[in-house]
């Protein structure tokens, strides 16, 4: 055979694998004739009774007979069971809610209740699709009965508002896991900010939520914990959440951005020595124009701007002092709000810009605190802390669930990342070690 041909012939053969690679797994003409048969018989393919529930019937009560022949190590009716001391013993019926609806199923028996099925396990009255179902509805803010009233209407199952928080409430185990895993050596800058959500503990009050994001050495996003205030904050309760985080294994920060928050500055210094604190600028300018007439911000927001576009810290002062004359006498909160923030909000005038651009706004946090907020306000209030924090928990970890937000993240701090790492000489070379 010539070289050519041989080659053609290993070509098809290539060709061939590819093509029964990428045949299903399951017979095209038998499920078409399934459903043929079934449309001539009148029967639905959806909902209770419906051929997908009897295919997830059969399904499941096979893959229940093959788990109970493993168990015993012989098949139905062969003679090597006979003397083993163990054998099948019947069946017990449930209905278990699957996402086609509720499903009733034959579950086989051993004469001495020793097997116990993997796929339906005792007890288990939901097949994993419905429980993921109940945590992505959670997730994007749904109450129980919301999430009852979805299941019913649009599977048919009925799902009672007792299992949903049942359900939901699995997520606790992973949420302290989550909340006290090991953290990076380094970061080079965290985010703090605080969402606000209504607690009825007693009576409904609005109670913070504070959230810590942190970029990573690589560019990555990562959300380290999140925390629920009661309004008393101040140097101790920050230092027990920075001395928590650092014990979790976070040695070093280079920035932490904040808005302002009572004790924290202090609390930083006691934690990490060698971290900047940086004032959010645009929390600043929020808080300036509270003080001011509707009339007036426009005007306000453009005298402010050079003093945060200041090349250098003298630039700004001089361009404060310019504020101050002409807005000083008739608004003197505004002034005094600045002058008592201007050791955290000058720090970044030292840095090199593409430091600046990311570190002068919390807006890095600010996207993930509006997913936070979306299903917060769908919800309302909630019956206790535990509860709001299992909502927020549950937004969080459905933030990102194809990466490519993570992709984008990186991509966008890369030219920051080099910054950090010639200002903070090499601090970050810990972190990737």
């Amino acid at each position: 055979m010539s070289d050519v041909a041989r080659a053609g012939v290993v070509d098809t053969a290539a060709v061939a694998k590819r093509k029964d690679a990428k045949a299903p797994a399951v017979d095209a003409e038998l499920v078409g004739q399934l459903v043929a048969q079934a449309r001539s018989s009148g029967l639905q393919l959806t909902g209770e009774g419906g051929l997908l529930a009897q295919l997830t019937k059969m399904v499941v009560e096979s893959a229940l007979d093959g788990e109970i022949t493993d168990h015993l190590g012989y098949d139905h009716g062969d003679p090597a069971g006979r003397g083993t001391g163990n054998s099948r013993n019947g069946t017990r019926s449930k209905t278990v809610v699957t996402d086609v609806g509720p499903v009733e199923i034959d579950v086989p028996r051993d004469r001495d209740a020793s097997f116990e099925p993997q796929i339906v396990r005792k007890r288990q009255r939901r097949l994993n699709g419905v429980e993921n179902m109940v945590l992505s509805l959670s997730a994007k803010g749904l109450t129980h009965g919301e999430i009852s009233a979805h299941l019913r209407e649009v599977y048919g199952a009925e799902v009672s508002k007792q299992t949903i928080s049942t359900i939901t409430d699995k997520v606790i185990d992973g949420m302290n896991e989550w909340q006290n895993r090991p953290l990076d050596s380094v970061y080079p800058v965290i985010f703090l900010d605080a969402i606000h959500v209504k607690i009825r503990d007693g009576k409904v009050a609005n109670r913070p939520i504070y959230v810590a994001l942190a970029v990573t050495v690589d560019g990555t996003r990562d959300i380290l914990g999140l925390w629920a205030g009661d309004g008393g904050e101040g140097a101790k309760f920050w230092l027990q959440i920075l001395t928590e985080l650092r014990n979790r294994g976070a040695e070093d920060v280079c920035m932490l951005v904040c808005d302002g928050l009572k004790g924290l500055p202090e609390a930083i210094g006691e934690v990490w020595p060698a971290a900047v604190v940086q004032t959010c600028v645009v929390h600043l300018l929020r808080a300036s124009f509270r003080y001011a007439a509707r009339q007036h911000w426009d005007a306000i927001a453009k005298a402010l701007k050079p003093i945060y576009t200041a090349p250098t810290e003298s630039a700004a002062l001089e361009r404060f002092y310019e504020f101050i004359e002409a807005w000083g006498q008739k608004y003197p909160a505004i002034v005094k709000l600045w002058e008592n923030s201007w050791a955290e909000f000058v720090p970044f005038l030292a840095f090199d810009t593409e430091i600046r651009r990311v570190v002068c706004s919390t807006n890095a946090i600010e996207s993930v605190n509006a997913r936070i907020r979306r299903a917060v306000r769908a919800r309302g209030h909630f019956p206790n802390e535990q509860a709001a924090l299992k909502c927020v928990y549950l937004a969080i970890m459905a933030l990102d669930p194809t990466g490519t937000g993570q992709k984008r993240w990186v991509t966008r701090w890369k030219a920051a990342l080099n910054a950090f790492d010639i200002t903070f000489e090499g601090r970050l070379s810990a972190g990737r070690k």
